[in-house]
């Protein structure tokens, strides 16, 4: 029999608060963090809402005591890693074979494109300081480093899969006996790269997005980072940890579809779901939640959708969309509802979709609408899937 992998630690900061508790009031009181732009320097300011961390740089450097210098993707990643082993001494930590998987698709290149303003007027303008931390792998180990983590210390970056890969990644080391605890999630920080590719794709709203909806019109962006602490069960048990759930199952597949959509029938979707079931020794009615990938843009909601149908039809669980209360984090976003579903699970708690009014007609099914306490939630879903068709499903399951 496998050995179980528990969830001992949740770190967050994201548009609806800066950390795990801050958030989950703002599902309580209804409260999307998508809004006009703030930090992000773009022209479409104006035009586009965005999911920004409500923190400027220069506050968010006072909460870590780093630089504000720095690239924002390090200050987030900083403060959700943080707060995910607080209760847990380093010390501690590293007596034990120790991992920290990070994931992010931008790096500093929110620092690099300030950079290039300058530089390309005169090559002896800008600092080369606002470039140094521009590769995916450097906030992982800047982090790593500022935190005391020592160890297994890597990066993934799958796009929006990322920190869903991370965490999967971090579950699988500790079952072959490599690793004991790993710190995995993920971290993204707008840039004005993202936000034009994304408006080059024609999928971005110019409202606040309205997932599994009929009227969607596109994804909000969001930027934030989260974290969870994973243990095998002696360590858990060593620690006296907090368990919040076990990991019991994931899957990642791809539909080898397109660079930018997933298939009409939702292959990649509906294969990731069933081997995270199959993993987990679970059947499709003994889901009580499924926390949908659901970004808001025609393509992902009607394909994910489609593979929600193959595998649950007639008996669907309650579902929704968090996207619409913290916008798409792209790498970051698996991490984020994984600790959603985390709590949903020891709290019995159901998400709401932020705005919803009519059903996606091609569907038979359509997403929660109010925020739920105290329900007997035992196993939840968590989908993110990315470009290139990469696509996860993490299976969370009581303790």
């Amino acid at each position: 029999m496998s050995k179980p992998v528990y969830i001992t630690g949740l770190g967050l900061i994201s548009a609806i608060g800066n950390n795990v508790s801050e958030s989950l009031l703002a599902f309580e009181h209804h409260v999307s963090g998508v809004a006009a732009g703030k930090y992000l320097p773009t022209r479409y300011s104006d035009k586009f809402p965005l999911a920004e961390v409500k923190l400027s740089n220069e506050e968010l450097a006072l909460k870590t005591g780093l630089s504000p210098t720095l690239s924002r993707t390090i200050l987030l990643s900083y403060i959700a890693a943080k707060e995910a082993i607080s209760s847990f001494s380093i010390k501690q930590l590293q007596e034990y074979k120790l991992g920290f998987i990070s994931a992010n698709t931008v790096g500093g290149m929110d620092k690099s494109e300030n950079f290039f303003i300058d530089y390309l007027k005169d090559e002896h303008n800008g600092h080369l300081r606002d470039i140094v931390n521009h590769d995916c792998g450097k906030p992982t180990d800047f982090v790593a480093k500022e935190l005391g983590l020592k160890g297994f210390i890597t990066t993934i970056s799958t796009a929006c899969s990322s920190s869903a890969n991370a965490i999967m990644l971090g579950s699988r080391m500790i079952k072959a006996g490599k690793l004991d605890i790993v710190i995995a999630g993920g971290v993204d920080s707008l840039t004005r790269f993202t936000l034009n590719g994304f408006n080059s794709l024609m999928i971005v709203d110019d409202n606040q997005c309205r997932p599994l909806d009929q009227t969607r019109k596109g994804l909000n962006l969001g930027e934030g980072a989260a974290y969870v602490v994973l243990m095998n069960e002696k360590i858990a048990k060593a620690f006296s940890a907090p368990i919040y759930c076990e990991l019991k199952g994931y899957c990642n597949t791809n539909d080898s579809h397109h660079q930018t959509a997933l298939s009409d029938a939702g292959n990649g979707p509906y294969l990731a779901m069933q081997g995270a079931l199959k993993m987990s020794n679970l059947n499709a009615k003994d889901i009580d939640y499924i926390n949908m990938h659901g970004t808001g843009t025609q393509n992902n909601d009607a394909s994910e959708g489609k593979a929600v149908e193959r595998i649950f039809h007639p008996n669907y669980p309650k579902l929704s969309s968090t996207k619409s209360f913290t916008g798409h984090t792209l790498g970051a976003s698996g991490a984020v509802e994984a600790v959603f579903s985390s709590l949903a699970i020891k709290n019995g708690l159901i998400y709401p979709n932020f705005n919803f009014t009519e059903a996606i007609e091609s569907l038979n099914f359509s997403p929660e609408i109010k925020y739920q306490k105290g329900l007997p939630i035992r196993n939840v879903l968590s989908n993110s899937f990315g470009f290139g068709g990469n696509c996860t499903s993490l299976l969370f399951s009581k303790a």
